[in-house]
């Protein structure tokens, strides 16, 4: 537990740094290189920081789990709470992943980023649905906790 709780609040760190520094800088300097795409620097970073947001809510809500699971209360209603958390930041990465790649589609001068972008779509919606299938399986889980616990 103790090498994934630090490898989130490094991944967390990392996060912020690109999410206030990295990107927005790398924007503004592409706007000044290309100014006739200078129009999508605002828009690319509104997208970027929004898709990075949704990972850090990830993030905060595996370590409330993880400490769910270290005080033996995972298997309780409250940790849908934090699940739904990571479904929703899922979904609304997800939605915004799908308007960069209508966007980087119609643009594209060539198939590679769109067909990479679409790859990542892929995996964001595998990952959403797994978390779908987790919580219904923490909720089955969950309910035959409370069923044991009413026999003992």
């Amino acid at each position: 537990m103790t090498g994934l709780r630090v490898f989130l609040v490094v991944m967390f760190a990392l996060l912020v740094m690109l999410q206030t520094l990295s990107f927005p800088g790398q924007f503004r300097h592409m706007a000044s290189e290309h100014p006739e795409h200078a129009d999508w620097r605002w828009p690319a970073t509104a997208a970027v920081f929004v898709l990075i947001a949704c990972v850090q809510v990830v993030i905060v809500a595996i370590w409330k789990l993880l400490t769910r699971v270290v005080h033996d209360r995972i298997f309780s209603p409250e940790s849908f709470a934090w699940v739904d958390a990571i479904i929703y930041a899922i979904a609304a990465g997800w939605v915004v992943l799908v308007g960069i790649d209508v966007t980087v589609a119609f643009h594209a001068d060539d198939p590679g980023a769109p067909v990479a972008l679409f790859l990542l779509t892929v995996g964001v919606t595998v990952v959403g649905l797994l978390m779908i299938v987790m919580r219904a399986l923490l909720r089955q889980a969950t309910a035959l906790r409370t069923d044991l616990e009413a026999v003992i």
